[in-house]
């Protein structure tokens, strides 16, 4: 995959406006581009018509869905048609939930006479560590073995891959094999900020360890220079051998 490839650049930002700015800037030097709750919330659906016209290929919609299955299955139908590149639901929502959403993005899509988003399931949130997860979720496992758990789970009910942070990138690896994508938020260049994320890992280091997408936004938005940003963590992904 080209090391620009692998860059999902988040759009977290509270204005179409804003959004389609940065698409314009950075289409070139970024893969893909991911809207969340923010900027939906902020600018409606017509974000991603919007964003395409700026130049943007490949949308990620994180919609991070954790609902009943039939809830979720019209959720995910109701932007099945919006031509987007990846779509997530909430790993902990259960088979059955994940099952739901598989099913019907594809039968919407091809109803719509366009490709099926990716469906990725999201497993533990960057921002939680240990003590959150034994303390206030009440989950008595590590955090490794509850994302390697969710992750087999994604995979036997029809998702494509998940979201996990850097650090349960092996483990993922192991239990799901080559061909299952793991995107990877919590990425941070050397040197950054680690701002609300407690497991974070450099670009470079989270390829070499098997990420196959990196999510990343405010090392390169909130840059000086934010094309020049996009190049160095390009360059440095660019150099590494995944192990």
């Amino acid at each position: 995959m080209n090391a620009k490839d692998r860059i999902i650049l988040a759009l977290d930002v509270d204005s179409a406006d804003k959004a389609v700015d940065l698409v314009r800037l950075l289409h070139g030097h970024v893969g893909s581009f991911k809207v969340g709750l923010e900027l939906v919330n902020a600018a409606g659906v017509e974000i991603f018509s919007q964003l395409q016209e700026a130049g943007a290929e490949r949308i990620f919609y994180d919609a991070k869905l954790h609902d009943i299955p039939n809830t979720v299955a019209g959720a995910v139908r109701a932007v099945a048609g919006r031509r987007l590149w990846m779509i997530n639901v909430h790993a902990s929502g259960g088979s059955r939930m994940i099952r739901a959403a598989e099913e019907s993005l594809r039968t919407s899509s091809a109803w719509a006479g366009v490709l099926p988003p990716l469906l990725i399931a999201v497993t533990l949130l960057t921002s939680l560590g240990d003590d959150d997860l034994a303390d206030e979720l009440s989950v008595g496992l590590p955090p490794s073995e509850y994302v390697t758990s969710l992750a087999r789970l994604a995979q036997s009910s029809g998702a494509d891959g998940v979201v996990a942070s850097p650090h349960e990138i092996e483990a993922i690896r192991a239990a799901c094999g080559p061909a299952f994508l793991i995107v990877t938020p919590g990425v941070r260049p050397a040197g950054s900020e680690a701002g609300d994320q407690r497991r974070v890992m450099t670009p470079g280091e989270a390829v070499r360890l098997g990420a196959d997408y990196l999510v990343i936004g405010r090392p390169i938005t909130a840059a000086p220079d934010p094309v020049a940003a996009a190049a160095a963590i390009v360059h440095e992904i660019a150099h590494i051998e995944p192990d």
